[in-house]
């Protein structure tokens, strides 16, 4: 993927004539929404092994490897679990968030500012839920 800056798109995109031109000089920088892709790569640009991975992020094993195969699509929840086993920063977690169409984390949002908190202090899941389950909150499930 090569990247072109979010507002050069928008840009182009509110010029573009008609969506088929926006799309023939725009298509290479437009991020594929396929989690399993992104996973991989990610794991392989770590050095991590999915098992590794899987036990950080506190998952079902069985769950979690149809998770990596692309058989399922993971919640939210499940997603920022396995972004913490991979020990993603919030960045490059938002970034998966978005690329597969789920919503980023959001500072303003309390439940979100306690995960996010949590990523910045390099958290395990089971420290972010009881930061979560202490101020009321949803823990990841």
């Amino acid at each position: 993927m090569s990247d072109k800056p979010t507002a050069e798109l928008m840009d182009a995109l509110s010029n573009a004539d008609s969506i088929d031109s926006y799309m023939e000089h725009n298509n290479r920088f437009l991020v594929e929404g396929e989690l399993s892709k992104h996973i991989a790569r990610l794991c392989s640009e770590k050095g991590l092994v999915k098992a590794q991975v899987i036990k950080r992020a506190e998952m079902n094993e069985i769950y979690a490897y149809q998770i990596f195969s692309g058989k399922r699509m993971p919640s939210r929840d499940k997603l920022l679990c396995l972004c913490l086993g991979m020990e993603l920063n919030s960045t490059e977690t938002n970034q998966l968030l978005k690329c597969v169409g789920l919503a980023p984390l959001y500072p303003k949002n309390k439940r979100d500012s306690i995960i996010l908190f949590g990523f910045e202090k390099g958290q395990s899941v089971m420290e972010i839920n009881e930061g979560l389950y202490e101020n009321d909150e949803k823990t990841l499930n």
